[in-house]
């Protein structure tokens, strides 16, 4: 009991002092080390878990230690049973001698398993540098510091709507997450997906191609469908196949240059989710709680006026699983895209908060397996380290979302105003001034008719925030008709 406790203990009662001292003197040292880098070390210890060779490392050191602890106590109960023992006796030892080995060994495999899960998940989803292709990422990358001269990271986010009854990948979901890289505050801009005539660069090969942006003149509404932001993943990659160069992702590819393009952001990497994978993440999870402040449709064909057999209800800190946060995140009938890209970011906000660490420690098998299914990026092994380190600001920062006038911005029109996106987004993300220590509010001129000043809105001299906090947009205030 001692030496499963302590290892040591056991072998200086037995006998062996010299043996004993030192197995005592290396798990003591094991301790304080482990409680060192627990509390001065974490980043690193975090950071480390990304990177392939270091946790195979960390796989065979925990099975050797398991594997030491258990020789240590076999080796205590050897050298301190009763010679003369009963065979009862010798059987009530050996039984308390494997029941202390197994709580050894139990929890060790468990460990290694999840070690070896998160390699298979980091070599399965994250390519080195040098093994894979990509025609829009950074070409050089500064692992120690990448940071260093970009204040953002701007990452585009893809839900691709694939399934066995539809040919083809639709990328009904475009959302640009753009980090500051100082504070981890996170910026959603999410693409409307019917968006037609997106722009190209004009140093881009697919400039030439479509020199008035992605779009077609005098098609129906029908015809526009190929035409859209959700076509282009598939439709120009078939049409012009290799044009951009060498690419695991042509699509992937081609949607980070015009999304680019319309928003004046230089996008770094993407991450591209399959949605059936997406419902198993949240699965992994545990389910994710989210305030519903609609009926959300699980199923249905607004066009053909087929409803829904079941609804998500409004309500408070809706715990939803896997299945069911699917829906909460495309369900489409009776609602339009603005409805559903507010729930989009809403989705992505809960599964940051439900990403906490008792849940990735004990479903992580789980969350990898789903992972694997789930994610395709650019983003290089390498930099992964780095990303860590970013991802724990993003986990304490704030998610807001940029606030797009659809009217303003012609974004349901033929040929939306993406000079005035780009000018939205830029307004947007630009440094916040910094709010003096002290200041003094300003008086109200007594010319002012106080009836005048009571009207809503009157008064005002700024227009609406650019960002809104998503902890505010998320919040449970349902209003308006809902969907029947």
């Amino acid at each position: 009991m001692l030496s499963a406790l302590l290892p040591g203990i056991g072998l200086i009662i037995g006998g062996r002092k010299r043996l004993g001292a030192f197995v005592l003197t290396l798990t003591l040292g094991l301790i304080g080390l482990g409680v060192y880098v627990g509390l001065t070390r974490r980043e690193e210890v975090l950071s480390a878990a990304v990177v392939p060779s270091r946790l195979l490392i960390t796989s065979v050191v925990i099975g050797a230690i398991a594997f030491g602890w258990i020789v240590v106590i076999v080796g205590s109960h050897r050298l301190l049973r009763p010679a003369t023992a009963a065979p009862g006796g010798r059987a009530v030892g050996a039984l308390l001698v494997g029941m202390l080995c197994f709580a050894i060994a139990a929890p060790a495999a468990i460990a290694v398993e999840n070690v070896l899960a998160q390699r298979d998940l980091v070599q399965n989803v994250f390519v080195s540098q040098g093994e894979s292709k990509s025609a829009t990422r950074p070409k050089t990358v500064n692992v120690k510091d990448p940071w260093e001269n970009r204040p953002r990271l701007n990452l585009l986010l893809l839900g691709g709507d694939d399934a066995p009854s539809r040919p083809g990948v639709r990328t009904d979901t475009v959302i640009v997450a753009s980090i500051d890289t100082k504070t981890g505050d996170t910026s959603l801009i999410s693409m409307p997906r019917q968006l037609t005539f997106m722009p190209f660069p004009k140093d881009s090969p697919l400039h030439k191609f479509y020199p008035d942006g992605f779009g077609k003149e005098g098609l129906s509404l029908e015809g526009r469908l190929e035409w859209m932001l959700t076509a282009m993943y598939q439709n120009i990659p078939d049409a012009h196949p290799g044009i951009l160069g060498p690419s695991d992702n042509e699509g992937a590819d081609v949607v980070k240059q015009s999304v680019g393009e319309a928003t004046g952001l230089k996008i770094d990497y993407y991450l591209q989710v399959n949605l059936k994978g997406f419902s198993q993440l949240v699965q992994a999870l545990g389910g994710i709680t989210v305030n519903v402040n609609e009926r959300v449709a699980m199923g249905g064909v607004s066009s053909a006026h087929i409803p829904p057999n079941e609804w998500i209800e409004p309500g408070p800190n809706q715990h939803l699983d896997g299945p069911h946060a699917l829906w909460f995140a495309r369900g489409r009938y009776g609602a339009d895209d603005d409805q559903r890209q507010i729930r989009q970011r809403c989705t992505i906000k809960a599964i940051v908060d439900a990403a906490n660490p008792s849940t990735l420690v004990t479903k992580y098998q789980a969350i990898a397996k789903a992972g694997k299914n789930l994610l395709r990026t650019d983003i290089p092994q390498e930099l992964l380290p780095a990303l860590i380190q970013l991802a724990l600001k993003v986990k304490s920062g704030t998610v807001s979302n940029v606030s797009l006038d659809v009217s303003k911005l012609k974004l349901k029109y033929l040929h939306p105003d993406y000079e005035g996106l780009r000018e939205t987004v830029a307004k947007a993300l630009e440094p916040k001034p910094e709010t003096p220590a002290t200041t003094t509010p300003p008086s109200t001129p007594a010319t002012k008719d106080p009836k005048t000043l009571a009207r809503p809105g009157a008064g005002k001299t700024t227009p609406p925030p650019a960002t809104v906090d998503l902890a505010d947009a998320c919040a449970y205030h349902p209003e308006g008709d809902q969907p029947s």
